[in-house]
């Protein structure tokens, strides 16, 4: 797995890599076949206060690409709310990709000498 954590018009410290290498465990834990993880924090210049600090993430995994992102004032809050948004889409993308059909038993000759 390929990661890379920037910063724009901020610099990433070893606290704030840490702690999002720590919540991509519990993505990589539901879902093993991710190839490529971006993930870029950035503080936007706004006239408002409130919703300045911003992270996104662009995951590649096996057959698809997924792009979250999220705002809120707290950088550290922002992370959290960016990776339940992704753990749910792995989630998904992962049901989708997994084989949920099941053979039937009219197919199997289960039926056949019951009649």
């Amino acid at each position: 797995m390929n990661l890379t954590i920037s910063g724009h018009h901020l610099e990433v410290t070893p606290a704030l890599r840490e702690y999002v290498l720590t919540k991509l465990d519990r993505v990589t834990r539901h879902f093993d076949q991710v190839v490529d993880v971006t993930v870029l924090l950035s503080v936007e210049k706004q006239k408002e206060k409130d919703r300045r600090q911003k992270a996104e993430v662009n995951l590649h995994v096996k057959g698809k690409d997924i792009f979250v992102e999220t705002a809120h004032e707290d950088l550290y809050a922002a992370i959290d709310q960016l990776m339940d948004k992704l753990d749910r889409q792995v989630c998904r993308h992962k049901d989708k990709v997994q084989d949920h059909h099941h053979a039937s038993p009219k197919r199997d000759g289960v039926w056949d000498n019951a009649q």
